[in-house]
């Protein structure tokens, strides 16, 4: 049997929050952006990286209010999402040029929401060939890129526009 350490996995392993709150409620109070991976802050929305991502540049937009479904949220709240999404695409593109995108949301535990309290539009660049043995068979995801210079490149690009 082959094994591929990833010692950074053990945080998801052991939970990432140990106080059992809102990983998004909790991440946005903080104002500790750069060590939360915090890459935006719109009015009604935060974009973060995603701590265990299935690709490099994987974001998701949430609302600043703790809901769990689009029926509880803002209309405000909803458009900057979408908005945002759209922009998040736009720098991902610019920084990592992926074949296309993954875009979307699941609502409610039983449909594959990891934090099912508190809705979040994923973000994911794609390309060709990045789904391979490792995530299919071997249940391990190999990522070309530490999180920290991820999200340095995603910062900077945010920086250029606003």
């Amino acid at each position: 049997m082959d094994y591929l350490w990833s010692p950074w996995r053990y945080q998801y392993v052991r939970g990432a929050l140990p106080s059992g709150g809102c990983i998004f409620c909790d991440r946005a109070a903080e104002q500790r952006d750069a060590e939360n991976l915090i890459v935006f802050r719109g009015a009604f929305n935060f974009i973060i990286l995603n701590r265990f991502p299935y690709t490099a540049g994987h974001l998701m937009v949430a609302p600043y209010q703790h809901v769990a479904t689009l029926e509880d949220a803002g209309g405000e709240a909803l458009m900057e999402m979408i908005l945002l999404a759209k922009k998040a695409e736009h720098r991902l593109a610019e920084i990592y040029h992926p074949h296309g995108f993954n875009i979307g949301m699941n609502i409610g535990a039983s449909a594959g929401a990891g934090v099912a309290e508190h809705i979040h539009l994923h973000v994911v660049p794609r390309w060709h060939g990045d789904s391979n043995f490792m995530t299919t068979v071997g249940e391990t995801r190999v990522l070309p890129e530490d999180l920290g210079v991820t999200y340095s490149k995603l910062v900077a690009e945010w920086a250029k526009e606003e």
